[in-house]
């Protein structure tokens, strides 16, 4: 799967996820792809917050069940600035109402963990694609 944008650069991508190994093997799957580049990584809300402001990714992976605060309240913050990146909500619920809270909360994509990666993958192509043609119009 290629991922590009105009100007040619990889989209740049946070990981935020409590689980070193998730944030691991999920920066060398990105990595490993064509037009994504990890620019950096975060295991709590308020590191996620940090990291947004100093990285200015295009897009951040964020689980919804972090340490200090939850996934939802993360992306509201993160979608209350001037420039936010794109949000990409994990969890390994499926119910309803953790999707229509991912909704209220501004998210711009919910995926299960248990769909496994190539999921994640083809979500991210398509609402990058998706916000690439917005961005160009």
């Amino acid at each position: 799967m290629y991922f590009s944008k105009t100007s040619r650069e990889p989209f740049r991508i946070l990981i935020v996820d409590d689980s070193p190994s998730v944030r691991e093997s999920l920066g060398w799957l990105l990595q490993a792809e064509a037009g994504l580049t990890v620019a950096g990584d975060a295991a709590n809300g308020a590191d996620a917050i940090s990291q947004v402001s100093k990285l200015k990714p295009d897009v951040v992976i964020l689980d919804i069940e972090l340490p200090d605060t939850d996934g939802f309240t993360v992306t509201r913050q993160l979608k209350a600035l001037s420039n936010p990146p794109l949000v990409v909500l994990l969890s390994i619920h499926s119910d309803t109402l953790s999707k229509q809270r991912a909704t209220e909360a501004g998210c711009d994509a919910f995926v299960e963990k248990g769909l496994g990666w190539p999921k994640l993958l083809s979500t991210l192509k398509k609402i990058l694609t998706d916000s690439n043609q917005i961005s160009n119009n």
